[in-house]
């Protein structure tokens, strides 16, 4: 996995299949949660604007997608 992505397609492709793992119980809730904090922080700009994910990147990942990834990046902003 890489860290910086230079689109949003392959960013939002990446976070898809982390939580495609996560879902079929292949990672646990606390590595994607890790991994995902670790591409936010590193894509910053690309990821989330003004709290909310870019539509080229939601459209990819689907709503229920969009929001397990919402909810750990709320997290980290606790």
């Amino acid at each position: 996995m890489r860290k910086i992505y230079k689109n949003p397609k392959e960013l939002g492709t990446c976070l898809k299949d982390l939580v495609d793992f996560y879902l079929d119980d292949v990672i646990e809730y606390n590595k994607l949660k890790e991994k995902i904090i670790i591409l936010a922080n590193a894509n910053e700009d690309k990821l989330s604007k003004e709290g909310f994910i870019p539509i080229k990147i939601s459209n990819i990942l689907g709503e229920s997608r969009v929001a397990i990834i919402k909810k750990i990046l709320s997290e980290k902003q606790n």
